[in-house]
């Protein structure tokens, strides 16, 4: 089984002074937002790639670590994280580097445990896998 989900982009212009939007039709989460090389190296209100990569990867992370958690037998309380990538201009734009910070509440977890299921999710979560030519770290830790 496979399941497809889209987003739709358009641009005019040329890079630096063009711009474009970006949609999810499905969802309707996004309509025609704004992207641009002002969103992207200014300050101009709208998204960029790495922006959406970030919260793509934060949001698949977080649900592959709450179900390993579960199928460990410690559902979590709750788990927050942030992925947080960097984008190089050195020889040419390039992602060069993925940092992701979890924060879980899991009752009845050692700290352990806890890692090597979060290492785990970090590894095998469908977004890490799609961003493995990426370096990708993970800052782990076990609330109270």
């Amino acid at each position: 089984m496979v399941d497809t989900r889209h987003a739709t982009a358009h641009w005019s212009g040329d890079l630096k002074s063009g711009g474009g939007t970006i949609s999810t039709p499905a969802s309707g989460l996004m309509q025609e937002t704004e992207y641009g090389f002002n969103t992207r190296f200014g300050d101009k209100k709208g998204t960029n790639p790495e922006e959406l990569i970030a919260a793509a990867h934060a949001a698949c992370f977080t649900m592959a670590l709450s179900h390993k958690l579960a199928e460990a037998g410690h559902p979590p309380e709750a788990v927050d994280s942030r992925a947080e990538v960097d984008l190089s201009m050195d020889g040419g734009p390039q992602i060069c580097a993925i940092r992701l910070s979890t924060k879980a509440r899991v009752p009845g977890m050692e700290g352990a445990q806890f890692r090597a299921i979060a290492d785990d999710a970090k590894q095998n979560c469908p977004v890490s896998k799609a961003l493995s030519a990426v370096p990708i770290t993970l800052e782990a830790e076990l609330l109270g």
